[in-house]
C-alpha cells in the first residue's frame, strides 16, 4: 500500500510500569521508525489509570523525548488500552441484499446488524472485528464488495472495555496536549507487531505479558477468534522478589531483569547474586537458586491461567503454529521453556518486526505493543483520507465517534 513520504505517525503504549512513544515515518512500502521515548509510569495499577497527574507527568516525558529524537510536534497519538474490564465476544449479523450486488452501504449495515447487542451503560464499544462475511452460504469471504447474491451475513468480534478507564486514558492524553485518533486493544497491537502472515493463518495464540496485565488474542484464518485480559503481569513477578528476597522494589525490578529465571532446573548450583537490604543494612549474597525458586511458581501460575483461558475460549485447538509470548517479563530466561510445557505447543519470544529506520532501538519484546500501536495508526493513514500530523484541523475529522469520551458520564 503506497503512502506518501514524509506523514508521520504516533503508538503511545500507557503501560503499568512504562510509557512508551514511538515516532514512524510512513514510507512507500514500509513504516521507517524515526523517533522513540520512554518514561517510568507511576500512574497505572493492572492497566487502568488510577493517578491522571503522574500518568501526565510520564506521557510528557515519554513524548517529549520521541519529539527530541524525531525533531517533530507531535500533536496526535494512537493509545492503547487493556486490564481485566476488557471483555471480547463473538456476534453475528444478517441482512437481505438490495439490488442483488453487494454494496459498501450493504456491509456497514450488517455490521451494524451484528453489533445491535445488549451492552451495559457503563461499557464503551472499542473495537468491532470482522472475521469472515458469508453470501448465500459461501462462507470465508474477507471482503463481500460487488458479489452476486441476496443474503449477505458476517460474523465479528466485538471488543469492549469500561468507559471511565477509556476516558481516562483520552483525559489523560489531553491533559499532555494530545490528541487521540483512535483507542486500540494492545494485545491486537501486539499481534500487529509480531505475528507472522502464516501464523495468523493457520493459528495462534498471541500472550503479551506486560508490567500489570497479561493480554490474550487468539488468531485463525487471518482473522482474530478471541480476546483475552487477565489482571497479572511482571509487577506480581517484582513484588514476590522484594517480598521475598526482603529488597526494595527498585532493585527486586533489577534483580528480576538482570538474574530471574522461570525455571529453576535452569539454575547452576554455584551461580550467586547480591541482593541489597532494606534499611541502609549491608548487600547480601543469596543463590541464584533461590531466586528461581520464587519466579517459577509465579510465571507458572500466569501462564496456567492463560492456558485455561485458550481452553475455555475453545480455540487452543486451533493454534496449528502455537504460541507467541512478548512483553517485557517474556525476556526472563526459562519463560519460554516453562510455557512450552504447560501449552504443550510450540513456543517463541515474538520481536517487532516489518519496521525500517531505527529498527535496532525497539528490537526488543517491550516495545511490541509501542510499535504494534504504530502500525495499526500508519495501516488507518493509508485507508482513510491521508493527513500530516502537523494539521491543525486533522482532528474534527477523526474524533467523532470518540466524542462521548471527551465528556463526563451524566
Amino acid at each position: 500500500m503506497a503512502k506518501s513520504k514524509g506523514e508521520l505517525v504516533v503508538g503511545l503504549d500507557i503501560g503499568t510500569t512504562k510509557v512508551c512513544a514511538v515516532v514512524g515515518e510512513l514510507g512507500p512500502e514500509s513504516v521507517d521508525i524515526v523517533g522513540i521515548g520512554t518514561s517510568p509510569s507511576t500512574g497505572l495499577r493492572k492497566g487502568v489509570v488510577v493517578n491522571i497527574e503522574q500518568t501526565v507527568q510520564s506521557i510528557k516525558k515519554a513524548i517529549e523525548e520521541a519529539e527530541l529524537m524525531a525533531g517533530c510536534e507531535i500533536r496526535s497519538v494512537y493509545a492503547g488500552i487493556a486490564g481485566s474490564h476488557i471483555k471480547g465476544f463473538n456476534s453475528h449479523g444478517v441482512i437481505a441484499v438490495k439490488g442483488g450486488e453487494v454494496a459498501s452501504k450493504d456491509v456497514e449495515r450488517v455490521i451494524d446488524a451484528a453489533k445491535a447487542v445488549a451492552i451495559p451503560l457503563d461499557r464503551e464499544v472499542i473495537h468491532i472485528l470482522p472475521q469472515e462475511f458469508i453470501v448465500d452460504d459461501q462462507r470465508g469471504i474477507a471482503d463481500p464488495l460487488g458479489m452476486a447474491g441476496v443474503r449477505l451475513e458476517v460474523k465479528v468480534h466485538i471488543v469492549t472495555g469500561a468507559v471511565t478507564s477509556a476516558q481516562n486514558i483520552v483525559r489523560s492524553c489531553h491533559r499532555s496536549g494530545l490528541d487521540v485518533a483512535e483507542i486500540v486493544l494492545e494485545s491486537m497491537a501486539s499481534a500487529k507487531a509480531v505475528l507472522t502472515e502464516e501464523e495468523r493463518e493457520i493459528g495462534v495464540a498471541l500472550v503479551d505479558i506486560g508490567g500489570g496485565t497479561t493480554d490474550i488474542a487468539v488468531f485463525s484464518n487471518d482473522s482474530i477468534k478471541h480476546t483475552g485480559v487477565l489482571a497479572l503481569g511482571g509487577t506480581n513477578l517484582t513484588n514476590d522478589i522484594a517480598f521475598g528476597l526482603r529488597t526494595p522494589m527498585v532493585a527486586a525490578e533489577k534483580i528480576k531483569v538482570r538474574h530471574g529465571c522461570a525455571l529453576a532446573e535452569m539454575v547452576r548450583s554455584d551461580e550467586v547474586i547480591e541482593v541489597p537490604s532494606v534499611g541502609g543494612r549491608e548487600a547480601r549474597r543469596l543463590s541464584r537458586q533461590v531466586l528461581a525458586e520464587i519466579c517459577e511458581p509465579r510465571v507458572e501460575e500466569i501462564l496456567t491461567l492463560v492456558d485455561q483461558e485458550l481452553v475455555r475460549s475453545g480455540f487452543k485447538n486451533g493454534v496449528a503454529a502455537g504460541v507467541v509470548l512478548t512483553g517485557g517479563t517474556s525476556l526472563i530466561e526459562g519463560c519460554q521453556e516453562l510455557a512450552e510445557q504447560i501449552f504443550n505447543l510450540p513456543t517463541r519470544v515474538g520481536y517487532p518486526q516489518n519496521v525500517g529506520g531505527l529498527k535496532d532501538v525497539v528490537n526488543s519484546p517491550m516495545y511490541a505493543t509501542a510499535v504494534g500501536l504504530l502500525m495499526y495508526g500508519a495501516e488507518k493513514e493509508g485507508v482513510e483520507q491521508r493527513f500530516r500530523i502537523r494539521d491543525d484541523n486533522v482532528f474534527n475529522r477523526i474524533l467523532g465517534t470518540m466524542r462521548k469520551w471527551f465528556t463526563d458520564i451524566k
